[in-house]
């Protein structure tokens, strides 16, 4: 509940998660774990109305050994002002592979393109992309072209902020 916290911190926060989600209608994996974007003080003061509870039925679900029943969903209730509720709950995602819209290739070749933009050049990912698509016949002798090369730029930042 730490507007200053990491965005680690911030990423394992489900109300913060919940709050910057309803807030801007989406959630981006940088965006929205800015330090300007966690002290939104509309962000924190909804942030702190959101509450978590544990339900053994959900733990259940989550712990179940099969995995055809494991669930990593959840159930939401919004009580509104004038006492209303909007509720509803979800067994995985709807891009699991269990959910109502699971991920095919393109979506997730997507995502790749998405967390790595800034990161890698496009002919990196484009390369990256092709080997990982050629997996089965891969030769062990080709296994070093599944690391991906950083934008030099970005990879003295990192060093940089390297824990080391």
């Amino acid at each position: 509940m730490d507007p200053n916290a990491s965005r680690e911190t911030l990423d394992h926060s489900i109300m913060y998660i919940f709050a910057v989600a309803l807030e801007d209608g989406a959630w981006h994996h940088i965006k929205s774990y800015t330090p300007q974007r966690a002290k939104k003080k509309s962000t924190i003061n909804l942030w702190s109305k959101i509450s978590t509870r544990e339900n053994q039925k959900w733990t259940k679900k989550y712990h179940d050994t099969n995995p055809k029943n494991k669930c990593f969903g959840g159930k939401v209730i919004i009580r509104m002002k004038d006492g209303s509720i909007i509720s509803d709950e979800i067994n995985v995602a709807d891009a699991h592979p269990s959910g109502k819209k699971p991920f095919k290739r393109e979506q997730y070749i997507e995502k790749f393109r998405s967390l790595t933009q800034g990161i890698i050049s496009k002919q990196e990912s484009d390369r990256f992309l092709k080997t990982v698509q050629n997996l089965k016949r891969l030769k062990a002798s080709n296994l070093k072209d599944l690391n991906i090369q950083l934008i030099p730029k970005k990879t003295i930042k990192r060093i940089k902020k390297s824990i080391f």
